[in-house]
């Protein structure tokens, strides 16, 4: 959609602007367009305590219910404690791989709705849609999907058969651009959008209420040329907003490890980058090995990629094997067979260094001689062409294609490769706030990462505690939610907040009047739309 096609007035402050428009976004989409949650009269909770106090006011929506009230007693895999509880109502026992059904029923009411509008930078979907497509996700299937749309039915309709319970990340983004065509929230999309300042902007002396100012740029296509392409353009936008909804992920940024020789060009920072080597043949059993810089999931991806090739990697980390964060630890060896394989080759191909001559040692870290991969390699094993470097960090990479590794003893390796990939996580691409956001963060001398310092947000509204003013709020990774399944609990936090601020009249002074006209403008739109997907649901 076009910023510039849609009914907005100069100077009309829209109530909600969302920057991200990933799964975050759509759900937040989802909730604020009149799609509202009830305990249905039929249900029971497999928690009597939950349900016995939803069936307290059964009348009223999970919107206008008391979410600190709610949330008492929950445990979960998260720390924030509406994303359990909605989590716990999505998907109840999933945690024990039951399939209970869900106690909400979800309601269209046109009449609830808050107008928004929805910034990204590429389809619906966000990051999902850069994801290399055939690798499975972490995530069940069913806890990748969002309220309303069953994703185990969508990808039954568009695959002949269901191998196991996971999805790969091309069907995910496929499932939330059709997500977002069949809940018709197109209308409050507009991608293409890349975001240069969000600002607050102060009441004036006639006593208009404060706002949020959002800029920034819209690619559109222009004029057509003769091959049949066509050239695009930035088009500036300039928005107002009462609120502002940081969901704009942590994938933008690649982290760096601030090593000597790093930006050299045979060193890569994403996963991607090894996949375009690979379809240009520039990889196979006879190169020199891949390095593999990170212990996460997507440097897992990375070895498995290189090694189907038969590719030689060596692969350096900086935890031990057997540490308990380690993510390969933690996941279930037969739900996530491909993890657990990359974790019996970090333990079993271990490198081994020789005890170097007694007359030589004190020389070593600085006289460390290339080593190739069979000199490096352990005894026999099951996995030729691997060998892992635990509790190893890199010191330096060289323009010869030669690293220097060190490990915590202070001991040095060095190594030829061919590539070198770091993938040691992401910061999120910030640029739009004051100093990137880091005042926002827990720590607001460190900048704004998912794990060590995500933003610090109110846990029930979702709230930046340390916002400029009121009326911004922030979700998903950014508030530490990596996963799909509970980032949902802060589209749940922020539209009950909204929902409450709305019935309290909260900030509408001479802005209501605009409000109420965008509001009734919204509901008609709402309703029409509706209408039109129901009568073609019936001719078909």
């Amino acid at each position: 959609m076009d910023l510039h096609d849609k009914e907005i007035l100069p100077g009309e402050i829209l109530p909600v602007v969302i920057i991200g428009n990933g799964p975050s976004g759509i759900c937040l989409s989802y909730l604020l367009s009149g799609y509202t949650p009830y305990l249905s009269p039929e249900a029971s909770h497999p928690n009597p305590l939950l349900h016995s106090k939803l069936g307290e006011q059964p009348h009223l929506s999970l919107l206008e219910q008391d979410l600190e009230y709610l949330c008492e007693g929950l445990e979960g895999r998260s720390s924030n404690p509406v994303a359990v509880l909605f989590d716990s109502l999505l998907l109840p026992d999933s945690d024990f791989g039951l399939d209970h059904t869900s106690p909400l029923e979800w309601r269209y009411e046109p009449e609830r709705a808050t107008p928004h509008l929805v910034l990204g930078k590429g389809p619906p979907g966000g990051a999902w849609h850069a994801m290399e497509g055939s690798m499975l996700t972490l995530s069940l299937a069913n806890w990748m999907e969002l309220p309303g749309l069953k994703l185990k039915d969508w990808m039954r309709d568009k695959r002949r058969n269901v191998r196991n319970d996971r999805a790969t990340p091309a069907e995910i983004a496929s499932y939330y651009q059709h997500y977002v065509s069949q809940m018709s929230l197109e209308q409050s999309f507009a991608c293409g959008t890349t975001i240069t300042s969000v600002t607050r902007q102060p009441s004036n002396q006639e006593g208009s209420p404060s706002y949020w100012r959002v800029t920034g740029l819209q690619r559109r296509e222009g004029e057509e040329l003769g091959d049949g392409s066509s050239v695009s353009e930035e088009v500036p936008f300039s928005l107002l907003a009462h609120n502002v909804v940081l969901a704009t992920g942590t994938h933008d940024i690649p982290a760096r490890l601030g090593v000597e020789g790093e930006s050299l060009p045979f060193v890569c920072h994403s996963f991607w980058e090894l996949e375009a080597a690979i379809s240009r043949g520039e990889l196979d059993q006879s190169s020199d090995p891949v390095l593999v810089v990170g212990a996460g999931l997507t440097a897992a991806d990375a070895v498995l990629a290189a090694h189907h090739l038969n590719t030689p990697v060596y692969h350096a980390f900086r935890r031990s094997v057997t540490d308990p964060g380690l993510i390969f630890n933690q996941l279930p060896k037969l739900l996530y067979p491909e993890y657990h394989k990359v974790h019996q080759m970090m333990i079993q191909q271990q490198h081994q260094p020789s005890p170097p001559p007694q007359d030589h040692a004190q020389n070593l870290r600085h006289h460390s001689t290339p080593s190739s991969p069979s000199s490096l390699s352990p005894s026999p094993s099951s996995y030729p062409g691997y060998l892992s470097f635990p509790r190893h960090r890199v010191v330096e990479f060289r323009p010869d294609r030669k690293c220097v590794l060190e490990s915590d003893s202070g001991r040095r390796t060095v190594v030829q490769v061919s590539k070198a990939l770091v993938l040691i996580g992401a910061h999120p691409n910030l640029s739009f706030l004051d100093d990137n956001g880091r005042p926002l963060g827990i720590n607001p001398s460190e900048p704004i990462t998912c794990r060590r310092n995500p933003i610090e947000v109110d846990p029930f509204t979702n709230n930046v505690v340390a916002a400029e003013g009121p009326g911004m709020y922030a979700m998903g990774p950014l508030v530490g939610e990596n996963f799909v399944r509970f980032l949902k609990g802060g589209a749940l936090a922020i539209a009950s907040d909204l929902a409450k601020r709305q019935r309290e009249g909260e900030g509408r002074g001479e802005g209501g009047v605009a409000t109420d006209r965008l509001m009734d403008k919204w509901v008609d739109r709402q309703v029409t739309t509706q209408t039109e997907a129901e009568l073609c649901v019936r001719d078909l």
